[in-house]
């Protein structure tokens, strides 16, 4: 595969050497970054760890990961330089603190964290070791939005106006086997799907300097359609639908729509708006297409090639560039400021439904880069 990931070559031709990565959390999610790391040059896979130890040592038979070690282990091995945790949300600010706290850099599954201050402390504690923080989603570096984003700096449709984002399901309950953890503090729609639509708009748009909107729990209760615990009711803790406005530091204006309350909708899952025409983007929850573009005074959508690579599931892209950027001492394009800052965005929705007002957004981030084809 093409892009950010290749290795460079060192002094005297040799190759760099690949980031030694140690998993923790050996998840359903773990199988994709597993299968893809045999795609990505920058870095190798070397150690599987879970608090169910037979979980890992399964997951790296499968693999053919090198060592299956507990928590502790890993995060003691001098050897392993960086961190993968995909361990579920409520565990990714402590698993994370602890990689840091042993020197090695970290990559989250989303979100960073689920507090603003355990966030807050990952960022200043990478910062402070020089140690590097990063967190999904990648998508934003698929082939799609990367294409959008070439679309955008080239002009394509003026200067960007507005944006709308929407994520409209009815929730997890009819399909996922354990659903409990998306109606608790820190699941429901914004928290679990919004990351992938806010890190695409930011990477377009820029950072966003203040939210506000309205917030509900619109059934209490949830009773599970889904093997094995067909039959059984959750109790909803957390708002399944939220309507945010996002005012860019840019000027743009962004309309953001999640729920777990809709039957069906044939609403866009993402569109920009700007001065001279339109953009049509893709499913941010992918890498692929499709990307369509409606200029002024034209009288119908028109298909564009998606012309940057890494158009399938490339989940892992993100700690593929961040391994590289490691060796080469750049800076990495899924980083902790990023990251923390669609955090922010996330509680400030919440904060300005809950106290009927506008939240200024405290932190900033840069656009990452374009990753090059």
């Amino acid at each position: 595969m093409g892009g950010a990931g290749v290795r460079r070559k060192a002094e005297g031709g040799r190759r760099e050497e690949p980031v030694r990565v140690g998993l923790v959390g050996c998840g359903f999610i773990s199988d994709r970054y597993l299968e893809n790391a045999r795609r990505f040059s920058s870095f190798e896979i070397v150690a599987c760890a879970d608090a169910v130890p037979e979980r890992a040592a399964a997951q790296a038979a499968q693999h053919r990961v090198p060592a299956a070690l507990t928590v502790e282990e890993l995060l003691a091995d001098p050897d392993i330089e960086a961190v993968l945790n995909l361990t579920t949300p409520d565990a990714h600010a402590a698993i994370a603190q602890a990689a840091l706290d042993a020197g090695k850099g970290v990559y989250n599954e989303k979100p960073l964290a689920l507090s603003l201050a355990d966030g807050a402390r990952l960022v200043e504690t990478a910062r402070s070791r020089g140690l590097r923080l990063g967190a999904a989603p990648d998508t934003f570096l698929g082939g799609g939005l990367q294409t959008c984003r070439a679309l955008l700096d080239d002009g394509a449709i003026g200067a960007p106006v507005a944006a709308t984002a929407f994520m409209l399901n009815h929730g997890h309950e009819g399909w996922h086997p354990a659903p409990d953890f998306y109606y608790r503090r820190g699941g429901g729609p914004l928290f679990d799907m919004g990351p992938y639509y806010l890190t695409a708009l930011v990477s377009l748009l820029g950072p966003v300097r203040r939210v506000t909107g309205s917030a509900r729990i619109t059934f209490p209760e949830r009773t599970i359609r889904s093997e094995p615990r067909a039959g059984e009711r959750i109790a909803v803790e957390t708002p399944t639908h939220l309507a945010a406005v996002l005012d860019f530091a840019s000027g743009a204006i962004g309309t953001l729509v999640t729920s777990f309350d809709v039957w069906a909708s044939d609403a866009p899952k993402l569109e920009i708006y700007g001065s001279d025409g339109s953009l049509a983007l893709p499913d941010p929850n992918t890498f692929g297409g499709p990307v369509r573009v409606r200029r002024a005074g034209e009288d119908r959508w028109r298909r564009v090639a998606v012309t940057r690579p890494y158009t399938r599931n490339s989940r892992g892209l993100g700690l593929d560039d961040m391994a590289d950027a490691m060796r080469q001492g750049r800076p990495h394009r899924a980083n902790g400021d990023l990251a923390y800052h669609v955090l922010e965005v996330m509680h400030a929705v919440e904060t300005a439904s809950r106290e009927e007002r506008h939240v200024a957004i405290a932190s900033t981030c840069e656009r990452p880069e374009p990753l090059g084809g």
